[in-house]
């Protein structure tokens, strides 16, 4: 299990000062479109000159000859995990995978994983505003299957689908969790949540962790917290 630590800021500056603060405790760093659109690959290169990883958070979802163009950029530079949306369909998430075998440099290999429903949907959401009628849970089950079939070599769920999704797919199927809240931190925009130590019984892989940690006075402490309370 590791966390991975999201720099949802707004320039260079607060990326690498962040980065300095977690050195030696957090490996991994999720750049998500905020940051990627306002500083490219600048941004990788950054944190990963710094010795961190990468989870690039962009949720491509185009049509498959987009996707599957956009991820052999991404095979090509080597970061550590992308995703693409698994609303996209086997078609496009299949040619990603072709991508991303294709593209990669000798064992820098992207994981590649596949978005389900986003946290910030509900269950009233999802079929008041989308028209998807079946059940939330039931809706991310389905996704993730697709993603298995096209190869895919995880999903991102919330941790609320972590249980199910770990024994219907196994053990070696990643889940990467956002939505993960320290107990007593507000749940800002995500409607499902659990704490880390809950998500991670629940059989998470990696734990994706922003705010609580990026916005916290002290956000080293912070992260020493949510690691102690792992161990």
């Amino acid at each position: 299990m590791s966390i991975i630590v999201a720099l949802d800021v707004p320039n260079l500056e607060a990326c690498q000062k962040l980065v300095d603060e977690l050195k030696g405790l957090v490996t991994i760093y999720k750049i998500g479109s905020e940051l990627f659109t306002a500083h490219g690959w600048r941004a990788v290169d950054l944190v990963e000159k710094s010795g961190g990883k990468v989870f690039l958070d962009l949720k491509l979802h185009d049509i498959p000859t987009t996707v599957a163009r956009t991820s052999a950029v991404i095979a090509q530079r080597g970061v550590f995990m992308f995703n693409v949306h698994t609303l996209g369909g086997l078609e496009m998430m299949r040619e990603a995978r072709k991508a991303v075998d294709q593209n990669s440099r000798a064992g820098k290999k992207p994981l590649l994983l596949g978005v389900t429903i986003l946290t910030s949907h509900s269950e009233r959401s999802l079929a008041g505003e989308l028209g998807i009628e079946r059940p939330l849970k039931e809706e991310v089950l389905a996704l993730a299957r697709l993603a298995r079939q096209a190869g895919l070599d995880g999903v991102v769920s919330s941790p609320e689908e972590t249980e199910f999704l770990r024994k219907e797919s196994g053990k070696d199927f990643i889940l990467v969790t956002p939505g993960v809240r320290p107990s007593g931190s507000p749940a800002d925009d995500q409607a499902r949540n659990l704490t880390p130590r809950e998500a991670l019984r629940r059989g998470a892989h990696y734990l994706v962790i922003g705010r609580p940690i990026t916005q916290a006075p002290n956000p080293r402490e912070a992260a020493q917290q949510i690691l102690h309370s792992l161990s």
